[in-house]
């Protein structure tokens, strides 16, 4: 099960340690970042990984190698200065012939502590072109943009413009899968698209298919995120909880 992740981003909110490295590089309780997601994606069902890397790329090419060290083949797709926004990325990906013919796609500054086999699982089961991991958020970390009833996806939308604002309870938790048939028929060549677009139009259509997960995620491309993650780490360390990563830590 191949993951794209989208690590090209410019990390502007956490200028304190973009301005010399990419966030994936960002230090987590000592340790990369990058290690920790794809120490954990390799324990958890990903068999591949294609980052897809912009700015400061080059440092993070070389950080994590060929993926030996992490137990799961890596392969770069590298935007260079030109980014193209998240879909734009992924249409990038797709002309150098890098997506597998259905795909897990994530972020380079998100931590997703649940099973991704699982996900590609309940995809395949869902007979959907796309599938969108769900959290009942209610506001609790960010803004929630997606409705979420009786088990199915009715409407995302980041914009939270066709409704009122209470509608949305819960949030796109940060892992879909897509048919790579819908990034050559539906993403733009040559611009820059936001893939919140590409889901935002699936989920009217409801070809978008909702999982929902029930364990909290964490980032670090914010301040608080990067705190809260933290004490995560640490406290599992503290109570030798990272067996999964213990050929990073």
């Amino acid at each position: 099960m191949q993951c794209v992740v989208l690590a090209g981003g410019l990390g502007t909110r956490m200028r304190a340690f973009t301005e010399q490295i990419p966030k994936a590089l960002i230090p987590v309780d000592g340790i990369p970042f990058i290690d920790l997601q794809l120490a954990w994606m390799a324990s958890h069902g990903v068999s591949e990984i294609v980052l897809s890397i912009g700015y400061r790329g080059e440092l993070l090419q070389k950080h994590v190698g060929d993926g030996e060290r992490f137990g799961i083949p890596v392969r770069y797709v590298d935007e260079g200065t030109e980014l193209r926004g998240t879909g734009g990325a992924l249409r990038f990906a797709l002309e150098r012939d890098a997506l597998a013919e259905t795909f897990l796609v994530t972020y380079g500054d998100s931590f997703l502590p649940i099973d991704f086999a699982a996900v590609g699982g309940a995809f395949r089961a869902a007979n959907k072109p796309a599938a969108m991991t769900v959290l009942r958020n209610a506001g609790r970390w960010d803004t929630s943009n997606v409705v979420f009833e009786d088990g199915r996806l009715v409407e995302y939308d980041k914009k939270r413009a066709g409704r009122a604002a209470d509608a949305y309870q819960y949030i796109d938790y940060g892992v879909s899968v897509l048919a790579r048939s819908l990034i050559a028929d539906r993403v733009p060549a040559s611009s820059s698209y936001d893939l919140a677009d590409l889901f935002h139009g699936l989920s009217l259509r409801d070809e978008l298919a909702g999982i929902e997960v029930f364990e909290r995620f964490y980032e670090v491309g914010s301040p608080n995120g990067l705190r809260d993650f933290t004490a995560w780490v640490a406290e599992r360390r503290a109570q030798g909880g990272l067996a999964w990563a213990s050929h990073v830590v």
